[in-house]
């Protein structure tokens, strides 16, 4: 269970081309489901166009969905543009970038499902077959409007025997021309998608490098300054929670000291943990901590003034106190 839990949290890291990695097997599974899945119609009025239309249209919406959960940034993203104002101000063209970043991902695999679909044009003749008006055809004169709904509702079904009634030979030759029809838009729909590339990669030189530079760069480090928040909050968890079975197990505390300091790299870090700790020793201070990080995000200054402000926002934590005349 812990290697599919350290795969997913390397799915889900930041670097662009896992990201796209990702893309494109969500769009080659596309492909698959869809080539490995024997479409069927139901051949009934009442259920065609709701079948054709939903085998089109839901599973894309389901790639799409899966596509945004994938993706890391989909949540630094709401976490960024949700967050309070702080210290730090929101920068609209940053949580732009990501939008726009996480949204083109996101759509490749549904649009290579629909594309996969006009081309085969099953769906979408299986889903039409009964809106067609029968007056545009010749013998269903003396037929009655159900038995009409239902010859056009069994046109998709080749095997079945009612469709080999003369009156559906027009209707079929219409039906054929409707089907090369969908594979001609969707044959235009990918010719218009490489070229809007193909446009974007070659002009993009074109316009302000310095502007695109600034929000990917602040994108990532959106993205890094979480990661590594968490990371920090994991080993001051670890380093707590330590301390706190060593005080509940106080008649075993010797020993189990000494069993820690027996481990790799234990003992090299005994005085790290008690610098770590010092100043945050109950869970209200913790609380508080967590919260002033939240509300009062610090400022993207890593100067002495802001140091210092640093220290005037967690001052009441020991371990984060500064030394003015250290810093001097």
């Amino acid at each position: 269970m812990d290697r599919f839990r350290m795969i997913f949290q390397y799915f889900q890291s930041n670097s662009e081309s896992v990201m796209n990695g990702i893309c494109g097997l969500l769009a080659l599974g596309s492909v698959k489901m869809y080539t490995s899945f024997d479409f069927s119609c139901p051949c009934l009025p009442q259920y065609n166009m709701a079948y054709g239309l939903g085998i089109m249209f839901v599973p894309p919406i389901i790639l799409f969905l899966c596509g945004l959960i994938l993706n890391r940034q989909s949540l630094v993203m709401l976490e960024e543009w949700r967050r309070p104002q702080g210290h730090r101000k929101k920068d609209l063209a940053v949580i732009r970038y990501m939008c726009s970043s996480i949204m083109q991902r996101a759509m490749v695999a549904p649009v290579v499902w629909i594309i996969v679909t006009l081309l085969d044009g099953k769906c979408l003749i299986c889903a039409f077959s009964g809106s067609m008006d029968p007056e545009k055809f010749v013998g269903f004169a003396d037929v009655s409007t159900v038995q009409v709904q239902q010859l056009l509702a069994k046109v998709p079904c080749k095997d079945d025997e009612q469709t080999t009634h003369a009156v559906l030979v027009s209707v079929l030759l219409l039906f054929h021309c409707f089907f090369l029809i969908t594979q001609a838009l969707g044959w235009s729909i990918l010719l218009i998608l490489i070229i809007a590339a193909f446009l974007a990669r070659w002009l993009r030189p074109c316009f302000n490098q310095a502007t695109l530079l600034q929000v990917r760069h602040w994108s990532n480090y959106i993205d890094i300054e979480q990661k590594i928040f968490e990371e920090t909050c994991c080993e001051h968890s670890r380093l707590f929670a330590h301390k706190c079975i060593l005080h509940f197990f106080e008649s075993m505390r010797q020993e189990i000291k000494l069993h820690s300091c027996s481990l790799p790299g234990k003992g090299e870090g005994a005085e790290g943990e008690e610098d770590l700790l010092r100043g945050i020793t109950d869970q209200d201070q913790v609380n508080k901590l967590l919260k002033r990080w939240y509300y009062e995000k610090p400022p993207l200054d890593v100067s002495q003034g802001s140091v210092g402000h640093f220290c005037h926002i967690k001052e009441f934590a020991a371990s984060y106190s500064c030394d003015k005349n250290v810093l001097a």
